[in-house]
């Protein structure tokens, strides 16, 4: 899961940003704000991946903001004008989304940027509880994930963990920029994917069901048209 923060001088469009994040499991929303040199004060205290920021407010636009921040997070920006468009993505921002935003468009911003994350998590070993015992496992060695009842069936090319884990927590274990949700119940490693149908994927050798709430969200983030 990816942490941001949402900067916009109309409390409307907050919350418009608010609920959207309420409803993904993809990003975790730390703060709003409505002032902007109170974003650039909590910007230079914490860590923060992703801000979805407005351009038109007052004192300071999202464009002068971005050109303040060392080390800078990615940048989505959001506004009601589509003629920042150009100067918005010479300040390599991930995205734009011009207001009013729908939920599908924020989600598709939001995969761009998970997919913009740096690769080097995925390279890294991971310990997982089960019962007793704690296994290290590269995350490379996952290839998907399966909710069984109040458990997750961790699935690795040659055995299967159980560990105590909810789904709605799957993303704090491996990283959203290399793991997708394709159903309540599943979570699969992308690049294990063999082949993609309508309603099921495989993933060595396992058929795999896509839920309808996830299949548009994944065929956007897979950059499938």
């Amino acid at each position: 899961m990816i942490t941001c923060i949402a900067v916009d001088d109309e409390p409307m469009a907050l919350e418009v940003i608010e609920r959207y994040c309420a409803k993904s499991e993809l990003v975790d929303l730390k703060a709003v704000f409505r002032e902007p040199i109170k974003a650039v004060e909590y910007l230079g205290r914490e860590k923060t991946d992703l801000v979805f920021l407005d351009i038109n407010m007052p004192d300071i636009s999202g464009m002068q903001l971005v050109q303040t921040l060392s080390p800078r997070p990615m940048i989505i920006f959001t506004t009601a004008y589509s003629h920042y468009a150009v100067e918005s993505y010479n300040l390599n921002a991930v995205d734009y989304l011009l207001k009013p935003i729908t939920f599908e468009r924020f989600l598709a911003s939001v995969n761009k940027a998970i997919t913009a994350l740096p690769a080097r998590d995925y390279d890294r070993n991971i310990f997982i509880k089960s019962g007793p015992q704690t296994y290290q496992v590269s995350l490379r060695e996952i290839l998907y994930l399966e909710k069984d009842g109040n458990y997750i069936n961790l699935y690795l090319k040659d055995r299967t963990i159980l560990i105590r884990e909810s789904m709605g927590d799957i993303f704090d274990l491996v990283p959203a920029s290399d793991f997708v949700r394709v159903h309540k119940s599943y979570v699969v490693a992308i690049k294990h994917i063999a082949m993609i149908e309508a309603y099921q994927l495989t993933v060595n050798g396992k058929k795999i069901p896509i839920g309808a709430t996830y299949r548009e969200s994944l065929r956007s983030r897979l950059g499938i048209s």
